[in-house]
């Protein structure tokens, strides 16, 4: 991990360092990113996030115009200094300061890090650069593709596989086009609106009074995207449980559960709690069991329920041994929203590109299956299981689906025909931008009666 100081007078500098925990240390943004906020001052700290968030997005694309500007490959020990040219690349693309100040800026960030002997080179790249911007970024035109879409090698070869013949799009070329320009894109703030307390036209009457504009979500009956990403502590209804967040394609999940008053339901990897509190709000009379393997991450659910005056059972536990906790099948539905390689969400949390490995999918669906297999043996007959993931790869989704119902013959696929998202033969695949959603697979299974 990079070393921080205690204090850095450049926004440039936190940025570097933070983008080195994250490339270079494994650390995700959501915890990389606080710690260099914290060593500016507090006006300062909107631009390292957008340096951070701006860079990863075109991380690829980024690394490749500063490696071709290197007499020799950045030693990932100097990993601070590799981010800091790409941010530097990247403000001088895409933000108005002016090109010379983003130079003076990173050739100073390099003595706030402790790399002093960096400064001579960074002067150097950026101003070859700015001489040769035109010819630098023409290089582009001839780069790999997946530079190009600004996805790591392996996840843009994994995509090329396993779309080739899929009716989704005219070729692979136009899945990958709209799987890059989502994860390139600023996402919206999406919520969903408690229909239990209002209804979706009045709470946006409500907002459009305090000035604040948005639109209906186009599947969801309960979603609203606003037009500008505000502080969602000051929406009207937030302490009482008016409005969370969720992006669209997750509150898509509700509808597929067919929830009854009385039923008993599993969310079975229920952190951080929208889909457990927006079951709840849409029926009323559950006996809702929220279970996480993390009890940190268990006590977000507890503040999101108790922020909407809901109530559910909480329980830490590892549902891939699911069996072992519920000897008998007590559920009538059960929704594991499965750990995955978040490939969906890539636009929500751009360093997932970098901490994700190809190697990666192998142990994740292994996991996957065990939680299948596992709470199948706690569903009653006649009951039901919504298996979903924010993952864009097969082996995760139909083919993880297609797995299970081999090893339980038994268990019946639910056609899924929905305005949304892409039928796979074993569900369906909402994929980014995708009406402006969030990557992800729904598939519906169920366990027949006895009889």
């Amino acid at each position: 991990m990079a070393k921080a100081p205690h204090y850095f007078s450049r926004p440039q500098s936190a940025a570097a360092q933070a983008l080195a925990n994250v490339i270079a240390g494994g650390i995700s943004l959501t915890d990389a990113l606080p710690q260099a906020q914290a060593q500016v001052e507090p006006n300062r700290r909107a631009l390292v996030q957008a340096l951070c968030f701006g860079t990863l997005r075109e991380q690829e694309s980024l690394s490749f115009l500063r490696d071709g500007l290197l007499k020799k490959p950045m030693p990932r020990r100097e990993a601070d200094i590799g981010a800091l040219l790409n941010l530097a690349l990247f403000q001088i693309l895409r933000s108005p300061t002016a090109p010379q100040k983003v130079v003076n800026d990173c050739v100073a960030a390099t003595r706030e890090l402790g790399k002093g002997w960096a400064a001579g080179l960074v002067n150097a790249v950026l101003r070859r650069f700015l001489r040769e911007q035109e010819q630098q970024l023409a290089r582009l035109d001839s780069a790999p593709r997946w530079v190009q879409h600004n996805l790591p090698k392996w996840l843009c070869q994994t995509l090329e596989k396993d779309w080739e013949k899929h009716p989704a799009q005219n070729n692979t070329q136009g899945i990958l086009s709209q799987v890059s320009a989502a994860c390139l894109a600023h996402p919206p703030m999406t919520l969903r609106v408690n229909l239990a307390i209002t209804d979706r036209d009045s709470w946006l009457e409500q907002i459009a009074a305090k000035g604040i504009t948005g639109r209906r979500c186009q599947f969801s009956p309960a979603g609203v995207i606003l037009d500008k990403a505000v502080d969602i502590t000051t929406l009207p209804g937030f302490e009482q449980g008016a409005v969370s967040v969720q992006d669209e394609a997750a509150q898509l999940v509700t509808g597929l559960m067919a929830l009854e008053s009385g039923q008993r339901v599993l969310d079975a990897c229920a952190a951080p709690g929208g889909k457990t509190l927006a079951m709840l709000e849409q029926t009323p009379g559950l006996q809702m069991t929220a279970v996480d393997v993390d009890d940190v991450r268990l006590q977000r659910v507890r503040e999101n329920l108790a922020r909407a005056g809901q109530e559910a059972e909480l329980v830490v536990a590892d549902v891939t041994t699911a069996h072992l906790l519920w000897r008998e099948p007590i559920f009538d539905r059960i929704l594991l929203d499965a750990p995955c390689s978040a490939t969906g969400v890539i636009r929500r949390h751009p360093d997932i590109k970098c901490l994700r490995r190809e190697t990666d999918i192998t142990n994740v669906k292994q996991i996957q299956a065990a939680m299948l297999d596992s709470l199948w043996n706690t569903l009653k007959p006649g009951g039901r299981l919504v298996y979903a993931t924010c993952s864009i790869l097969r082996d995760e989704n139909d083919r993880q689906v297609k797995a299970f119902l081999a090893r339980q013959p038994q268990a019946r696929l639910v056609p899924l025909d929905a305005p949304w998202g892409h039928d796979t033969g074993m569900g369906r695949q909402i994929l980014p931008g995708d009406n402006d959603m969030d990557g992800f697979f729904y598939a519906i299974l169920e366990k027949p009666c006895a009889n």
